[in-house]
């Protein structure tokens, strides 16, 4: 656990936000870096207090230096397994005593590779980790605000465009965000009755390509395949 110092990177000016989160506990996993960072940076101006998650303490670390100031956290977790991620919510009821109301699920990895020469390995881990991850989170998540009794809440996962149409050398990052899609679809209707349903939400953004550290994506795959 890292305390935050409300100093580093801030969130561009174009982005200032009410405080309509004010008060709210937001559970951001993937926080260490990239889109996930952002995420975090925006919920923390909006008023939440965020819990950043992420395999890479270090990096988890670095977007709490830059959170504004609150009583924000970080914690180490491996989405991929479930002991990890049933620690991770322990801490976050320990420290708060209540569970995250907010809980975006933003870890992903790429190995990209062409089809031909894609390895087992290379596929199991990048569906450990987008798709296993997003499950196992998004349960524990739904456990506890259903066991708290909590009014409401919002889970939001994170998909791709890749997902829906597909991507040159990505066809495990592919799978996986076709999987987060339907995920997300059928746990919205189960949970329904007990998070969404009392004035909670939750959903799955598809975004495009971002700029991030998850590079090359395939366009730079297909240059150096059809070159070589």
């Amino acid at each position: 656990m890292v305390p935050a110092s409300g100093r580093g990177f801030r969130c561009p000016p174009a982005m200032a936000a009410s405080l309509r989160l004010r008060g709210a506990l937001a559970l951001v996993t993937g926080g260490g870096s990239g889109i996930g960072r952002a995420i975090c940076a925006r919920l923390a101006r909006e008023g939440a207090l965020v819990a950043v998650a992420d395999c890479n303490e270090a990096g988890a670390a670095q977007t709490l230096q830059g959170l504004q100031a609150g009583d924000h956290q970080a914690w180490a977790v491996d989405v991929g397994c479930s002991a990890g991620v049933a620690a991770l919510m322990a801490r976050i009821q320990a420290h708060y005593s209540r569970p995250a109301g907010v809980c975006v699920n933003c870890a992903g990895i790429t190995l990209d590779e062409f089809l031909l020469k894609q390895t087992e390995e290379a596929f199991d881990a990048v569906l450990r980790v987008n798709l296993k991850g997003t499950f196992l989170v998004t349960q524990a998540a739904a456990r506890a605000l259903v066991a708290s009794g909590a009014p409401g809440g919002s889970i939001v996962n994170l998909g791709s465009v890749v997902g829906k149409v597909g991507n040159l050398g990505q066809v495990n990052y592919a799978a996986s965000k076709a999987g987060v899609e339907a995920l997300t679809k059928t746990a919205a209707k189960e949970l329904a009755r007990w998070v969404w349903g009392k004035g909670g939400n939750g959903g799955e953004p598809a975004r495009g390509i971002a700029e991030s550290a998850m590079k090359p994506l395939g366009l730079t795959l297909g240059h150096r395949y059809f070159s070589a």
